[in-house]
């Protein structure tokens, strides 16, 4: 066996030497704690704009669920009074739960609830802003029922183009009749 003498001692090498003490302390400097909180930062954003979307489409994916559900009724309502319901008897045309050019009711398509559909809808956005509402026009022959002011008009142009107002182009989307087309 190889040994190793200090004064007077005698240590094999293969045994720990008396040497002096070190603390090994591990940690993170500031560098590394500050990637990694600009990284779970950045993650936390990407997915709050992910979210969003997704709200957004979810909103315009109702909108047209609700017109197509007042459309349906209107029709049921046609066949049985042989007119639509009109909404020129008020201060405009263009009737709404919130409206700025008729109207402001929450039986805005008079005659329809709870006959032909439970309740009338609400935009989903659901506050008071007569900008951004459905809307409605008849005159008894034809209609125009649009959702005014909708969000992300582009997508719903990019999916579903027969549905986007001629008029308006995006600023609003949903269904009318023939008569009704450039109102």
């Amino acid at each position: 066996m190889i040994t190793y003498k200090e004064k007077n001692r005698s240590y094999p090498l293969d045994s720990t030497f008396p040497t002096q003490k070190t603390t090994s302390l591990k940690a993170f400097t500031l560098i590394e704690l500050l990637v990694v909180i600009a990284i779970i930062g950045l993650l936390a954003t990407m997915a709050a704009v992910s979210l969003q979307e997704a709200r957004v489409k979810a909103r315009n994916t109702k909108r047209i669920a609700d017109l197509k559900q007042l459309q349906t009724a209107l029709e049921l309502y046609y066949n049985t009074h042989e007119s639509y319901p009109s909404s020129r008897g008020g201060s405009g045309n263009w009737d709404g739960l919130y409206s700025c050019w008729g109207d402001s009711t929450s039986n805005w398509i008079p005659g329809l609830a709870p006959t032909f559909i439970g309740s009338l809808p609400r935009d989903p956005r659901n506050h008071t802003a007569c900008n951004q509402q459905y809307i409605y026009n008849s005159d008894g022959t034809n209609y125009k029922l649009i959702s005014h002011g909708p969000e992300k008009c582009a997508d719903v142009k990019a999916k579903y183009p027969s549905l986007i107002d001629p008029r308006r182009d995006c600023w609003a989307f949903g269904f009318w009749t023939p008569g009704a087309r450039r109102w």
